[in-house]
């Protein structure tokens, strides 16, 4: 092979290259530069300089894969990397004043947060079981670090270790499932798993189905399923609120990035198995996410909860087994990252210097001391609520359509009946800001960053829940070509 063709190859990884060359230069500036404000500026343009390789890169013909068909470029994985952008930006917005608050203001913080995006996005494009795993170990690991981030705070020292423990565990299965398809069918490949299971005639093997039920534990695990959620209520209080943030949307996008390659690409064939799991699987995520909430009385916590239960409403389009259905649950994704985001946003708000800002009580009266940030709040529940004219309507709204369509009607009314008990949680904070008296006044800690984050999410919230079609048209051109 010459020269030119092993350049040629390189251009589909670009943004790949460019996002790990950004974390590496971060970490020598980190040496260099004592204000953390320039190391994250740096790493915002470096996002964006990855961010316009995928663009130019997302007008392709037809996808293009390189490295013995290992990693593949389409639609599906640059659409999924620009909601890894997005986050990765957001977060560093919404991280600077608040990592000062947390005396944990180092520069390897913003290295790391490109490392586990990268990670992502080598999922997001993983043609092959072996590149899937690579991925999702470089993302996972950057995880548990920033999980723990604060050294001195005991909460996040236990976060970082349940996080470890359980991601390590949900390894092992996705391992296992590895193996089993790789024992049956001789090869990693997704695209040549599906034909290897048609040419050899063994779908109905058990064995394939252990194997499928091993991908689907280890995914699960990722984007926090019932029963495999345990992690995550922990995890999302005691970690630093920027990264509880970042962890809501990146891995669980990556999560579904991955559940869609392989059951659809691969494990096409034993649509009716798989979603006989998920079904199940999806009621059950739904109900303890909506219900357990209930009781929450930490924020965090609620959002955590509030996370599951979303993942099971997610989970409708990956059940309903068409390109649609899977275009209405990465639709969803994009639109869970804008309002999750400036939820957390708010949150990290109330965040000072002895003051930890969590609690619902934090929130009661903040209505009359902060108007605008209370609206901004009532617009990110709103959402998170399903209430129309916002982002989070239109984002349920798709997913219960193509669950009704390919047949599901009945999952289609309890996940209405769920999202219906979940309007309890969001709109308590809601009264809590609005109806009730403060018991002190509370000072908001906020930054242009802070400022930016906030206004980008709450605009394209209202924005994409008056005009669906900006988003839903992007998502359609991207998976369904």
């Amino acid at each position: 092979m010459d020269t030119t063709s092993k350049l040629f190859d390189l251009i589909p990884v670009l943004p790949e290259l460019t996002m790990m060359s950004v974390a590496l230069v971060l970490l020598l500036l980190d040496l260099i530069v004592k204000k953390k404000e320039v190391i994250a500026l740096v790493g915002i343009a470096g996002a964006l300089v990855a961010f316009y390789g995928t663009c130019k890169l997302y007008g392709l013909t037809e996808p293009q894969s390189v490295f013995a068909n290992m990693f593949v470029l389409d639609g599906y994985s640059n659409f999924f990397k620009l909601i890894f952008y997005l986050n990765v930006i957001l977060t560093i917005c919404i991280s600077l004043k608040y990592m000062a608050v947390e005396k944990a203001s180092l520069g390897e913080y913003y290295a790391l947060l490109f490392f586990a995006t990268t990670g992502m996005m080598i999922m997001a494009s993983a043609a092959d079981l072996i590149v899937l795993y690579l991925g999702l170990e470089l993302m996972a690991l950057s995880t548990y670090i920033l999980a723990g981030f604060v050294r001195k705070q005991p909460r996040s020292n236990e976060a970082a270790l349940k996080y470890f423990f359980l991601g390590a565990f949900s390894s092992a299965f996705l391992l296992y499932g590895i193996s089993l398809t790789y024992g049956l069918t001789g090869t990693t490949n997704l695209k040549e798993i599906a034909v290897a299971l048609q040419t050899l005639n063994i779908t109905g093997s058990p064995i394939v189905f252990l194997g499928v039920i091993f991908f689907i534990v280890a995914f699960g695990f990722k984007i926090a399923l019932v029963p495999f959620h345990m992690w995550a209520p922990d995890v999302y209080e005691g970690a630093p609120t920027s990264i509880t943030a970042f962890m809501s949307v990146g891995p669980k996008a990556a999560g579904f990035a991955v559940m869609g390659r392989v059951l659809f690409d691969a494990f096409g064939g034993l649509q009716v198995q798989w979603s006989s799991i998920l079904i199940p699987v999806a009621v059950i995520t739904m109900a303890v996410g909506s219900i357990i909430a209930l009781a929450q009385t930490n924020i965090k916590r609620m959002l955590a909860y509030s996370s599951i239960a979303h993942a099971g409403y997610m989970l409708l389009g990956v059940i309903s087994g068409t390109p649609g259905g899977l275009t209405s649950t990465v639709n969803y994704l994009m639109i869970y990252a804008l309002m999750n985001m400036g939820a957390f946003a708010v949150v990290i708000m109330l965040r000072r210097e002895g003051f930890q800002g969590e609690n619902l009580e934090d929130y009661m009266g903040l209505a009359k001391g902060h108007p605008l940030a209370s609206a901004l709040m009532l617009i990110f529940m709103f959402s998170l609520t399903g209430i129309p004219p916002t982002a989070g309507f239109i984002g349920k709204f798709y997913v219960f359509m193509e669950a009704i369509r390919a047949g599901h009607t009945s999952l289609a009314v309890i996940a209405v009946m769920f999202s219906v008990i979940s309007a309890f949680f969001y709109l308590r904070v809601v009264m809590y800001m609005y109806m009730k008296d403060p018991k002190e006044e509370v000072v908001l800690t906020t930054s242009n960053s802070m400022n930016f984050a906030l206004a980008v999410t709450a605009v394209m919230v209202i924005l994409l829940g008056v005009f669906p079609s900006l988003l839903l048209d992007l998502v359609r051109s991207s998976i369904l070509g």
